[in-house]
């Protein structure tokens, strides 16, 4: 009744194992944990939060196997803003450590997780909410 097919599939790539890197899922998460501290310590930076960067750029550096791009320049953003955005990506971050069971990582991330959100609940940021 049916036909058996003679043909290779056409969804199927000559070479696509070779032509795509591959990672493992203790690489993929590495990166991502790498990702997530870098984008964290440039609003660490630009918030101006030296000892803080410095333990965030130590991870990072240790991930990667070279120190990371420091941010350079301050954009001025409202600093409560700033604030919710490192709270945002030390989450991030601390969801992808407990994933690798990176437990340095992973206390980095909760530290900066209780200092932001200590930060957004000082009396001085409610105006500029």
């Amino acid at each position: 009744m049916y036909e058996p097919i003679r043909t290779k599939s056409v969804h199927t790539m000559a070479g696509a194992d070779s032509a795509f890197p591959h990672h493992s899922r203790e690489e993929e998460l590495n990166i991502q944990l790498a990702g997530h501290l870098s984008a964290l310590l440039a609003v660490t930076d630009e918030l101006g939060l030296d000892d803080a960067a410095e333990a965030i750029a130590t991870r990072v550096a240790a991930l990667r196997g070279t120190p990371p791009a420091r941010h350079a320049a301050l954009t001025g953003a409202d600093p409560a803003a700033l604030h919710r955005r490192a709270l945002a990506l030390a989450g991030r971050a601390l969801v992808v450590a407990a994933s690798r069971a990176d437990t340095a990582a992973a206390i980095l991330a909760a530290e900066r997780m209780d200092a932001h959100t200590a930060a957004l609940a000082a009396p001085d940021l409610i105006g500029a909410r």
